[in-house]
């Protein structure tokens, strides 16, 4: 095991914050039309596919 390079630390940075909640004022918004992210993942069975360079 090594150091992460540049790529892959961004990379996983990237898909820290994508793996969020759907803000508050949307789901106020859309009046509950759009209550959820459906591209959330689920750190133990959704892996990423990132490759080790």
């Amino acid at each position: 095991m090594g150091k992460k390079s540049a790529m892959k630390k961004r990379r996983l940075g990237k898909a820290c914050k994508q793996n969020r909640r759907m803000p508050v004022f949307v789901t106020v918004r859309t009046k509950r039309k759009v209550a959820s992210n459906n591209r959330r993942r689920e750190w133990r069975t959704g892996k990423l596919r990132i490759k080790e360079d």
